[in-house]
């Protein structure tokens, strides 16, 4: 298994993702993330965007359930706010029946 480097803040954000999904880490594949920095004249963090792809019958249902409501999510990510997030476009299905989704999201440094 390839890991994808991420960030600390990219990592938090995506287990946060897989919590809301209510599925176990292995069932959310991450099949690729980037991460650049941001800044504006008050603060400093990092424009994300994940994509992920949910095997199984019930996939749809599952990237449903993590992305209901997720731009007015609150996020507990240690030493960052998430300050914007959503869904890039619509979450797709492949033949084999996964799910496949890209998230945005801008987390900025807590001080």
């Amino acid at each position: 298994m390839n890991r994808l480097p991420m960030s600390s803040a990219a990592s938090a954000l995506l287990r946060a993702l897989i919590a809301r999904s209510g599925m176990p880490r292995e069932a959310v594949l991450l099949t690729d993330v980037q991460s650049v920095d941001w800044r504006s004249l008050t603060f400093n963090g990092e424009r994300h965007i994940l994509e992920l792809r949910i095997p199984g019958p019930l996939s749809w249902d599952i990237v449903r359930r993590m992305c209901d409501g997720l731009a007015d999510a609150e996020f507990s990510i240690p030493g960052a706010i998430v300050a914007d997030i959503n869904v890039v476009g619509s979450p797709t299905r492949a033949l084999d029946g996964s799910t496949s989704v890209m998230i945005e999201a801008l987390t900025v440094v807590a001080d």
